[in-house]
């Protein structure tokens, strides 16, 4: 079995993937396979992808699914990857030569004792142009799970690295929610509970800025509320207790709750039974009018789609 599980999702992306491709051929560690998901493409990436089979020099696999969602693919992929480490590589990136021999030794680097407390290893992204994209870890490496990395130590920007696959098979995306489309966040809040990150001040990944984007316009909001209302709804959950240290953002989460829990038909009563703790439950009271207020403001605005 391989070490790492590269995974890639994909949708349309034919004339990007040969960054991924490149980066991977590149790698000076090769205990990995790469399993690329797509989610129904029309654009000519299974011709593609049958090429890259042919001339890739490590072990890949590429499955074909309906258009669907990328949470759907996400769990697709937790069942199908074979390595013990698992990593995202989007298909609009690419990752440096030495990025895979570097995660290994990092985590290779923790404690036998201590590892399983730890969830994986995540190091800094450059843009295209080779810049920095968002901010440094205080120390390297810095250690902490990653709530107490946006709340404590307040890190921006993108981040990149592998995860155990055994911690993510624990939280996977719920197959029934409404929409295509839940923020990776409601996984990140639930395993930051029970487990720490390495975090390493070394560049690995490059995160290209200038892929147009596949949503032209303002989306209407009432088609992703499901997820949308599922990710704030675990930040009030496991979360509010940083409230001390980042006021506004819980307050702004609290917000976007109310709203798309309204915008996908949950009422009132029902957000606040199905809120968990007593933090949580006077964020979302103290911000009701203005996530009603956004609600209206979508309704009103969206109200023909």
């Amino acid at each position: 079995m391989p070490l790492f599980t590269v995974y890639t999702p994909t949708y349309n992306r034919a004339h990007t993937l040969h960054r991924v491709f490149a980066s991977l051929q590149a790698q000076t560690c090769r205990d990995f396979e790469w399993l690329v998901i797509d989610d129904g493409s029309t654009d000519g990436t299974a011709e593609l992808m049958a090429r890259y089979q042919a001339e890739a020099g490590f072990p890949m696999r590429y499955l074909q699914e309906p258009h669907r969602g990328a949470h759907h693919a996400h769990n697709l992929s937790l069942r199908e990857s074979l390595g013990q480490l698992w990593l995202k590589l989007d298909s609009d990136d690419g990752c440096l030569p030495q990025a895979l021999e570097r995660l290994r030794h990092h985590w290779e680097n923790i404690p036998a004792a201590q590892r399983d407390s730890f969830s994986g290893v995540t190091g800094l992204c450059r843009d295209q142009n080779g810049q920095l994209v968002g901010t440094r870890f205080p120390v390297d490496p810095l250690d902490c799970s990653a709530a107490a990395l946006e709340y404590r130590y307040k890190i921006r920007g993108e981040k990149w690295g592998c995860l155990r696959l055994d911690v993510l098979r624990q939280f996977p995306f719920p197959a029934d929610v409404p929409g295509n489309f839940i923020p990776e966040s409601f996984i990140w809040c639930q395993i930051s509970q029970y487990y720490m990150t390495r975090h390493i001040n070394e560049e690995l990944r490059t995160y290209w800025m200038d892929a147009p984007s596949l949503v032209h316009g303002r989306s209407n909001p009432r088609t992703n509320a499901a997820g949308h209302r599922l990710m704030f709804k675990g930040v009030l959950d496991l979360e509010s207790g940083w409230f001390c240290t980042a006021p506004l953002r819980l307050l702004r989460a609290a917000t976007q709750y109310s709203r798309f829990a309204l915008l996908s038909g949950v009422g009132v009563l029902q957000q606040i039974c199905e809120l968990k703790g007593n933090n949580g439950r006077i964020l979302w009271l103290t911000t009701l009018p203005l996530g009603f207020a956004l609600w209206l403001r979508d309704y009103h605005q969206f109200q023909k789609d």
